[in-house]
């Protein structure tokens, strides 16, 4: 029997160490932590690391501590504060910054909470935002406006990672080359276009991003399957290189020819995470270049969080053209075999009224 102080939910719950989510029933207290809210979800979106746990591959089965809600990226409304909460109120429609933050430690300290060294993530660490209801820190919430598009806030979150990596380096009037266009790496084409870059070179093996780069504005599309991709990046540049890397793949091959196309004094910005070692000449292709190298994590809190609003409220993005599915959140295991499957841009999940109850 439901308490009065306990709301019932559908949730995605990885309950058991292998691939797959389990679907059920849960309570959620609406007792609060004097600094936490309580959020009513709207939309939520599907991301890689929800994947990785979905499939409970090496990287899951070393972090996760089960059973777990999952997910991370959403909106919603707010239903209920702690008694410390002063910047949220009942009724706000919020996003969350997904990596809860210290807030004391040195880095925290200096204004580099991106890197805090005793983070913890929404969904990963703690119970995520694939259910009905989520409770998070009121200083991992970012307001939105009311009237803005639920599936574009439920974005903001992985689209604050694109930001971050593409704003990094000066990007206007300049060559960009974006290695792999999964759903971030799309983000950074449509954010590298709206920065004014010169040209973007786009590079993935799955024709179906392929096809979503050239609609999303990449001025040229390589599939490194079929051609060298290091000497088409410096046929498209006068033999020079590209200015600026964004490094979306985590793929070896595709960092490793990223250090030989970069022009010299370029940067690269890296955000995919490779599963394997990295071979570098690092004299030729790092110091002799005298390239700068930057490696994202997150968001800068909450600096990229007000650049994603500039871009969003100046109409300069295509989120319409990223997200390419809303599926029932009933639905998440469909979303991870599209997914898998490589043939989408960002996939939404909507809890269904049934979801609440």
């Amino acid at each position: 029997m439901e308490k009065a102080n306990e709301l019932r939910m559908t949730a995605v719950v990885k309950d058991r160490p292998e691939r797959g989510f389990t679907i059920e029933k849960r309570t959620i207290s609406t007792d609060l932590k004097e600094d936490e809210i309580l959020v009513k979800v709207r939309t939520a979106s599907f991301c890689g690391t929800d994947y990785h746990i979905y499939a409970y591959d090496d990287w899951a089965k070393s972090r996760l501590q089960l059973p777990l809600i999952v997910g991370h990226e959403f909106s919603g409304e707010v239903i209920k504060t702690g008694k410390k909460v002063a910047k949220v109120n009942i009724g706000d429609i919020v996003s969350a910054e997904t990596h809860i933050i210290c807030g004391t430690c040195e880095f925290c300290l200096r204004g580099e909470g991106h890197i805090c060294e005793n983070t913890e993530i929404i969904g990963v660490d703690t119970d995520g935002c694939f259910a009905g209801y989520v409770k998070i820190p009121e200083a991992n919430c970012f307001l939105n406006d009311k009237a803005a598009d639920h599936l574009h806030l439920s974005v903001q979150e992985p689209l604050g990672n694109a930001v971050h990596t593409m704003a990094h380096f000066p990007v206007e009037d300049r060559t960009v080359a974006i290695v792999g266009c999964g759903p971030l790496g799309l983000m950074g084409i449509d954010v590298s276009r709206a920065y004014g870059a010169k040209k973007i070179i786009a590079i993935e093996i799955n024709a179906y991003r392929r096809r979503k780069a050239e609609e999303l504005g990449a001025d040229v599309v390589i599939n490194p399957l079929d051609e060298d991709v290091v000497q088409r990046v410096l046929a498209e540049t006068d033999g020079r290189g590209v200015d600026v890397v964004g490094e979306f793949s985590g793929n070896k091959t595709a960092i490793e020819q990223a250090f030989k196309y970069i022009k010299p004094g370029g940067g690269m910005s890296l955000l995919g995470i490779p599963a394997e070692n990295i071979e570098l000449n690092l004299a030729d292709d790092v110091v002799f270049k005298g390239i700068e190298i930057y490696g994202v994590v997150g968001r800068r809190i909450y600096d990229t969080w007000h650049e994603v609003r500039r871009l969003i409220d100046a109409g300069m993005l295509n989120l319409d053209k990223v997200i390419t599915h809303e599926l029932p959140l009933k639905d998440v295991e469909k979303a991870a075999e599209i997914m898998e499957s490589g043939d989408s841009g960002k996939i939404v999940l909507i809890p269904e009224e049934g979801d609440y109850e």
